[in-house]
């Protein structure tokens, strides 16, 4: 029936509710397995691409608002939102996320090139490889130590940052095609596979992730190692951090997922670390199915059993996620309420992706809180999406003394505590939101 005969026959409601169902039995299927998607791990509800900053000018203009409904997998339990947005529209030449930021994060990636240089004998005739090197932020530290590097990052602002620090930089996206392009460079003398594979904060936003798995076992050389770093999924679910739910992560992972993935494409994990990082992270190892030179280490089988006690192999464990998130929604409403009645004043701190994911599931607009601080001049002098907050440099804080600064990034919160100290100067406080709602 077409709309115009369902406007006539049965009125507006009508067309609204036949819409509603078309939507509602458009099934998806598992990005790995393709098992078919109907159990809901938790709904944020509709909401704007998490880094989709506005200008003054487009505060105006209408936004477009995509679904955050994230599934879980019963068959291989790999949790997951449908592409709503594509991700070229997501990582364009207007991305605004800067790894360099972060100085926590630079000590970070510090330290792992540290280890892995000595680990892996990584030198001069050594081949590192870095998908989604944004900005260089990694690479220069392997720069340093003189071995040779190439960054593969989509963003064309952020790779033009990596070149201009003199990181040799692909700007396209990773996957098979782009990976046998590298192998087919190779020679009898010069092999552009890597020795190092490296992707930090990556694997979780690939829509294709079989795809770019498949493109990593092409461009590894036989005796290679695949180092990835991905926010724990287990992490996630113990903490109640579902602001880290956004339209760029299309998969939040567990061991034992990506073990399959992996294992798919013909890769075996032999180490796992856990991380501090975004929460709580794991740092994966991986090489060829054939390359017999790196055994696998225990780690691997307690990682596995560890999420298997914790009962994250059974769907039960991802039953009440939605109840979790909701409390903190009304906790943070109801001390957003408090202060404005009191009137006390709010800012934040951090115009990250996942403050704009908390900020806009609670409904919080400008009215609530005043400003947000950010160091990134790229995110300065523009606005938040959804909720409009203006974003502004440090001086700002310093001149209008907030009562309460909401840390929205909370996984640098020591980092930003230290950075702000100064605020205690007029009686400020630090809040957190996650796991709960928290003034330190």
């Amino acid at each position: 029936m077409h709309n115009e005969e369902l406007r006539k026959d049965n009125g507006f409601n009508d067309i609204v509710h036949y819409t509603s169902c078309i939507v509602h039995y458009s099934l998806m299927n598992c990005r790995f397995c393709h098992t078919p998607l109907s159990h809901v791990f938790i709904d944020l509800f509709n909401s704007p691409a998490s880094n989709s900053f506005l200008t003054a000018a487009q505060l105006n203009e209408p936004e477009t608002f995509y679904p955050l409904k994230v599934f879980t997998c019963p068959t291989c339990y790999l949790v997951q939102v449908d592409e709503y947005k594509k991700s070229d529209a997501i990582f364009d030449s207007d991305y605004v996320y800067f790894s360099s930021f972060s100085t926590s994060w630079l000590a970070h990636s510090k330290r792992y090139v540290d280890a892995m240089t000595e680990r892996f004998g990584l030198n001069a005739n050594s081949q590192v490889i870095e998908v989604a090197s944004n900005d260089g932020y990694l690479l220069q530290y392997f720069v340093e130590k003189g071995v040779p590097v190439l960054g593969i990052e989509p963003t064309a602002n952020t790779a033009a940052a990596a070149i201009a620090k003199g990181i040799p930089s692909i700007t396209r996206f990773f996957g098979t095609e782009l990976a046998r392009e590298l192998a087919d460079q190779r020679t009898r003398r010069d092999d552009a596979r890597a020795d190092l594979l490296l992707g930090n904060n990556v694997l979780a936003h690939v829509p294709d992730i079989v795809d770019f798995v498949a493109g990593m076992a092409i461009a590894l050389k036989p005796t290679g190692v695949i180092t990835m770093e991905f926010p724990h999924l287990l992490q996630l679910v113990e903490n109640n951090q579902f602001d880290t739910i956004y339209h760029e992560h299309f998969s939040y992972l567990s061991f034992t997922t990506v073990r399959q993935i992996f294992a798919a494409q013909g890769l075996t994990l032999f180490d796992v670390e856990e991380l501090p990082t975004h929460g709580g992270s794991l740092r994966i190892y991986a090489r060829h199915d054939a390359d017999e030179t790196k055994p696998v280490l225990p780690s691997v089988e307690a990682m596995l059993q560890k999420e298997a006690h914790t009962g994250l192999t059974t769907m039960a464990y991802y039953e009440g996620f939605q109840q979790r998130a909701l409390q903190v929604k009304l906790d943070l409403l109801n001390f957003l309420i408090e202060q404005k009645r009191a009137g006390k004043r709010v800012a934040a701190y951090g115009a990250a992706a996942k403050g704009n994911t908390l900020l806009n599931y609670c409904g919080v607009k400008s009215d609530l809180i005043d400003f947000v601080v950010d160091a990134n001049p790229a995110k300065q002098d523009k606005f938040l999406p959804a909720s409009h907050i203006p974003v502004v440099a440090e001086a700002t804080l310093k001149e209008r003394q907030p009562d309460y600064v909401l840390i929205l990034p909370w996984n640098l919160r020591e980092e930003i505590t230290r950075q702000l100290a100064y605020i205690t100067e007029w009686g400020g406080q630090f809040v957190v939101p996650i796991p709960e709602v928290k003034v330190l």
